[in-house]
């Protein structure tokens, strides 16, 4: 990995930190690898609860380096699928979203353009009310395509996802948090992001990362689908090692010590 991207894991939650602050978190090539390295390394982590990102310095990210891409520094090979369905610029999104853990997104200053698609990839996004976001490729002449269109649907309504992506207008967090593109708005986004991956990694993991499966599926599976696969996820979880730890510390009134 680069220094493009920091990562400490404490209590089983991964503080994981974009850190180019002199250039906002902007993403270059080593930043793409950095991420797509970081996503790697979080997935084969034993013992991981949950992954808390955000950007070092002023904001979360100012999206793609312009100027770096611009001077052919990016050298990216975009038609290439090589992490599965998608090419390296999704999967530094979309990959958020198939990490087995749930991901929360602490989002502060800017995030723009692919920086706010990186976002996207969290399950949670929590974000200061002066934050500035934007869908910004149009401004210069592209479309999004770090995996936001399949990120937003579902959190974003379809027009407004249209609207936001064709006139590439800036939002602040108040405004992003009701067009769903925020989960929602704190003074102290990663303090609140932090506070709510501790209580996360004290639940039950198996049962985590069942409900992270059922929750990517309920998008675009149909209702049959969705129906046999929470009874078959409830089928593994009933009387598990790890679920009757979760009953037994709620009953006995103590923090629960599961397996991994």
């Amino acid at each position: 990995m680069t220094n493009r991207v920091s990562i400490t894991i404490e209590g089983g939650v991964a503080d994981v930190r974009l850190s180019r602050p002199d250039k906002m978190n902007a993403i270059d090539s080593p930043m793409f690898a950095a991420l797509a390295d970081a996503i790697d390394r979080l997935a084969a982590t034993p013992g991981l609860r949950c992954v808390v990102l955000s950007g070092e310095g002023r904001g979360f990210c100012a999206g793609l380096d312009m100027a770096s891409i611009a001077a052919g520094g990016a050298g990216l090979d975009l038609a290439a699928r090589t992490h599965g369905p998608a090419n390296l610029p999704q999967h530094v999104a979309w990959g958020w979203r198939t990490l087995p853990v749930p991901v929360v997104a602490a989002i502060h200053g800017v995030a723009l353009g692919g920086g706010l698609q990186i976002a996207a990839g969290a399950d949670v996004r929590i974000a200061r009310a002066d934050a500035r976001l934007s869908i910004r490729e149009l401004h210069w002449g592209i479309v999004p395509d770090m995996a936001g269109y399949a990120l937003w649907r579902g959190t974003v309504r379809d027009d407004v996802m249209r609207e936001l992506i064709y006139s590439a207008r800036e939002v602040d967090g108040e405004a992003a948090a009701r067009l769903g593109l925020v989960t929602r708005v704190a003074e102290d986004p990663m303090a609140e992001a932090l506070a709510l991956a501790h209580t996360i990694a004290a639940r039950n993991p198996d049962a985590i990362r069942a409900a992270k499966r059922l929750a990517n599926m309920s998008l675009d599976s149909d209702a049959a689908k969705i129906l046999a696969a929470e009874s078959a996820e409830q089928l593994k979880l009933l009387r598990s090692a790890n679920q009757m730890e979760q009953v037994r510390a709620n009953l006995e009134g103590r923090a629960p010590d599961f397996a991994d």
